[in-house]
């Protein structure tokens, strides 16, 4: 009796112990696991704002992207026109110059028809005078100088022939006279077409130079809608890059918070683990002594538990896109291309960006589907306007680039293509000639 006396007594200041420590031990971590999981909380919610302030400096730096996209499309649209108001501009100044070297051929010809017609009249004029002058010898005297050449006459054969010459000398002297006044006539038609074509040149001169000063006008205009747009291009690209460097700073910000958080977790797994540790402790104590105490008795009862665990797995099967190297053998180089560019038909637009499943505008979907064939072509529209080489749309084959104006997309066959069309539509097909096609640029 004594030693059962002695063993229950061993038995009850064992529990006894285990409850007093489970009674000191327990509060003190039930406070620090408490502690764990309000700070815990409190970097969720920190992470959440974080999250919130992301999500908004992505819209400013999409709208931003956006923006500079559009302005980009502007400035390149400008240029283009600057372009062409210079190349017409050359051409004026080049008509003019033509024209310039046209009035001074006139002005030459002008000037040596006006020598020939200012010789034709004093050649004229010289003409007039001697007939004047051999009329008035012969007829200032009247009928006395024909009695004379009668008189002088030896018959009347030698009197008719002198009348004759008389008459010839008179009909050359009037011919020769007509004849140079038909030179005159002649010299001066001609001059006065000459001063007609001079006038035409003058004319067509005015017009050029007024043209010319219009289109200085409208470049000048242009070259500052340009330079505008090229100041604004600026700003925006440095917005798009305050809101670029802001999303770093809070992803930067979301992985401390989430390093934070899972290290929070992983202080209170260990806490609940050395409370796990502390209560089985606990109960392996009292099992022990329970066990001892019954020992002593002639009939031990003896109990056992069971735990049983079960664990579980949680799989996630989601559609998935084929990789470009899948698309291998299936036709042309081109045709894999274009292929693989269809499986994302849906799949938003998202201004600056360049994933085929989470967003992609224009020139980032081109550029994406080409990098992951292993083909580096340029980021921007209008770099993609001038890679690789130029063939007509004629010869347009699937895998092409259909460059248009701040656009681009991916020719698919049958006068089609797959291109990230806006924000509202995203990743599309569509006519391959829906808008004019500035060029069509094959890579490989």
């Amino acid at each position: 009796m004594h030693k059962k006396n002695k063993n229950k007594f061993r038995f009850l200041t064992a529990v006894l112990s285990c409850i007093m420590m489970f009674l000191v031990v327990e509060p003190v971590r039930a406070t620090t696991i408490s502690d764990l999981e309000k700070q815990k909380e409190e970097l969720e919610e920190q992470k959440r704002e974080a999250d919130e302030k992301k999500r908004e400096e992505q819209q400013r730096y999409n709208d931003a992207s956006g923006k500079v996209n559009s302005i980009q499309s502007d400035v390149d649209e400008v240029a283009g026109e600057i372009d062409e108001i210079d190349a017409a501009l050359v051409e004026t100044l080049a008509s003019i110059e033509l024209i310039e070297e046209d009035i001074a051929e006139k002005e030459d010809q002008i000037e040596e028809t006006t020598m020939e017609l200012d010789a034709a009249i004093a050649t004229e004029q010289e003409q007039y005078e001697a007939m004047k002058l051999r009329i008035k010898f012969m007829y200032e005297k009247g009928e006395t100088t024909y009695l004379q050449i009668l008189l002088e006459s030896q018959n009347f054969s030698d009197m008719v022939n002198k009348v004759e010459y008389v008459e010839k000398l008179y009909e050359y002297d009037r011919k020769l006279l007509l004849d140079y006044q038909a030179a005159r006539e002649a010299v001066e038609a001609l001059k006065e077409k000459l001063e007609e074509e001079m006038a035409e040149l003058e004319a067509q001169e005015h017009e050029l130079n007024e043209e010319k000063e219009s289109l200085e006008i409208i470049l000048a205009e242009k070259q500052a809608a340009y330079d505008n747009y090229e100041v604004q291009l600026a700003q925006a690209k440095q917005e798009a890059a305050v809101y670029k460097a802001n999303i770093k700073k809070q992803n930067d910000e979301i992985k401390r918070l989430e390093a934070e958080a899972s290290k929070k977790q992983s202080e209170i797994d260990a806490a609940k683990q050395a409370e796990e540790e502390a209560r089985r402790a606990q109960e392996l104590a009292l099992q022990k002594e329970a066990a001892q105490s019954s020992s002593n008795n002639s009939s031990e009862t003896s109990s056992g538990s069971s735990s049983g665990s079960s664990s579980g797995s949680n799989s996630s099967s989601g559609g998935n896109y084929a990789s470009a190297s899948s698309y291998s053998g299936s036709g042309s180089k081109g045709q894999q291309i274009a292929n693989y560019a269809c499986q994302f038909i849906g799949n938003p637009y998202v201004p600056g960006g360049t994933s085929l499943t989470e967003g992609a505008d224009c020139s980032g979907f081109v550029w994406r589907v080409y990098k992951d064939f292993g083909y580096s072509v340029p980021r921007t529209s209008y770099s993609l306007r001038s890679t690789g080489r130029g063939v007509s749309y004629s010869e347009a084959q699937p895998g092409d680039i259909m460059c248009y104006a701040g656009h681009v997309g991916i020719y698919i066959g049958n006068g089609q293509i797959v291109h990230a069309s806006t924000q509202k539509t995203g990743i599309k097909i569509t006519s391959a000639t829906y808008k004019e096609i500035l060029s069509v640029r094959r890579i490989v």
